[in-house]
């Protein structure tokens, strides 16, 4: 309740009567303040008259003006810049901790708002009760939160990786390596990939990539997946768990205590045929931010031959602020990797997989793979590098992939008729179901707010 209240202060949401404070001075809202996510009065910088005098400072939120003593904020020094005290119900008087009143005021929400907003995140992580709404809107009011949520998500992809590479010491290269071991567990099994991954730095992978069975002795050991070499028929899990112990003695290796998810995956997705393509990929040697930085300089290159060509024949067209992308296959054959030996015919330990081949990824998980590593690694580098140019690019390569199938982006399409014509939807739907309906934020989600506010106002 108190949070649909704190809804309906920010957006102004209250019934339009004027208000008045308990000892019944008239109160003007000049601006409700910044909602605040942290500990301390619940709206900063607010700013409100009273009798004609204007006062700036903080606002503090309950349902039962009591609350304010029974959450201790009388003893509370943070709170002595509150200069109103919103309240639903007003069963005391309030002061600071210097036995200063406070100014207090009612703000009513109905019982069909408060009822409306419990049904909302009651049921927003099992399924969509706004659908109806949701369909009733215009188009552009679903582009217009898609594109912000698409946006929102991107952004939290890259500060994601610009907290690596500050984790790694400034090495982009280990903060890509440990952002690809997470996207290969494909949700299911993304923290024990990205444990893993922190646990064996790519610095010490990179000096004994020279000979492939020592990488992966290194990562399935530590992974703690090597097998007792039982019906070992070619000799490949002795000669795997020979070469582990000899490098865990040399350097104090011990397998790390992680839970691998086999259940409700198909084969191909199992985690030992990723953890093989990682190795693959460390032996071949890793160097995706270098491979990226290429390819960002090369687009640069052919955009400034194809503007000099053009302006051979147009010379009054000016310059473009941003280039185009002319091909994403050499960003997809990063993640394009051929098994060999071992690993090219099967899934596990086990016995030759039916319908396993020696490429380890489909071209599904590949594009997976380049909207979830490589276009926020780009973000994240050139925002770095204060490159705007390049800022401005990235959220328009998301359109040229194919949206995404999951079961987050089918909720929207089927049940609430929205529109999914790329990655760039499919990153906002992913973004939208996973930060606002599974934390029951609906009422920062503006087609909750939308359903709130037409509830509260009608």
């Amino acid at each position: 309740m108190e949070k649909l209240m704190q809804f309906v202060w920010q957006h102004r949401l209250w019934d339009y009567t004027p208000l008045r404070t308990s000892d019944g001075k008239r109160v003007r809202i000049i601006h409700p303040g910044t909602l605040n996510s942290d500990s301390g009065p619940d709206f900063f910088n607010a700013s409100i008259e009273i009798d004609g005098q204007r006062w700036a400072g903080n606002v503090e939120i309950h349902v039962r003006a009591s609350d304010w003593f029974r959450h201790g904020h009388d003893r509370d020094r943070a709170y002595d810049s509150v200069i109103l005290h919103v309240v639903q119900i007003d069963d005391a008087q309030v002061k600071r901790p210097d036995g200063s009143i406070i100014p207090q005021t009612t703000v009513k929400c109905s019982a069909q708002a408060a009822a409306r907003c419990n049904m909302l995140m009651s049921g927003a992580a099992a399924g969509l009760p706004c659908a109806k709404t949701i369909a009733s809107l215009e188009k552009i009011y679903h582009t217009e939160w898609l594109t912000a949520l698409a946006i929102e998500r991107l952004y939290a992809k890259s500060d994601r990786i610009l907290d690596l590479v500050r984790f790694t010491e400034g090495d982009w290269e280990a903060a890509a390596y440990i952002t690809l071991s997470r996207s290969l567990g494909f949700g299911l099994n993304a923290e024990p990939f990205e444990v893993l991954a922190k646990n064996l730095p790519l610095k010490f992978l990179n000096r004994h990539r020279d000979e492939l069975v020592t990488m992966e002795a290194l990562v399935f050991g530590q992974a703690g997946m090597i097998p007792a070499p039982a019906n070992d028929e070619d000799g490949y899990i002795t000669r795997l768990r020979q070469e582990y112990n000899f490098m865990a003695h040399k350097f104090s290796l011990h397998p790390l205590p992680l839970q691998w998810k086999l259940s409700r995956t198909r084969p191909q997705n199992f985690p030992h045929r990723r953890l093989a393509l990682l190795a693959e990929k460390i032996h071949r040697g890793f160097s995706l931010i270098g491979r990226l930085d290429d390819i960002i300089a090369d687009l640069y290159r052919r955009r400034e031959k194809s503007f000099m060509e053009t302006r051979c024949y147009y010379p009054h067209i000016p310059e473009p602020v941003t280039p185009q992308f002319p091909s994403l296959q050499e960003i997809r054959e990063e993640f394009d990797i051929r098994l060999t030996g071992f690993w090219a015919t099967r899934y596990t330990f086990g016995t030759s997989g039916k319908g396993a081949s020696p490429r380890a990824l489909t071209d599904s998980s590949i594009d997976r793979l380049v909207i979830n590593v490589a276009i926020p690694l780009m973000l994240a580098r050139s925002t770095a590098r204060g490159d705007v140019a390049t800022m401005r690019l990235i959220p328009e390569l998301l359109r040229s992939f194919r949206a995404e199938d999951n079961k987050d982006v089918r909720l929207f399409t089927s049940c609430a008729g929205m529109e999914c014509r790329d990655a760039f939807d499919s990153q906002a739907m992913i973004q939208l179901r996973r930060e606002y309906c599974e934390k029951n934020k609906c009422i920062y989600c503006r087609f909750g707010h939308r359903m709130l506010a037409s509830e509260i106002q009608g």
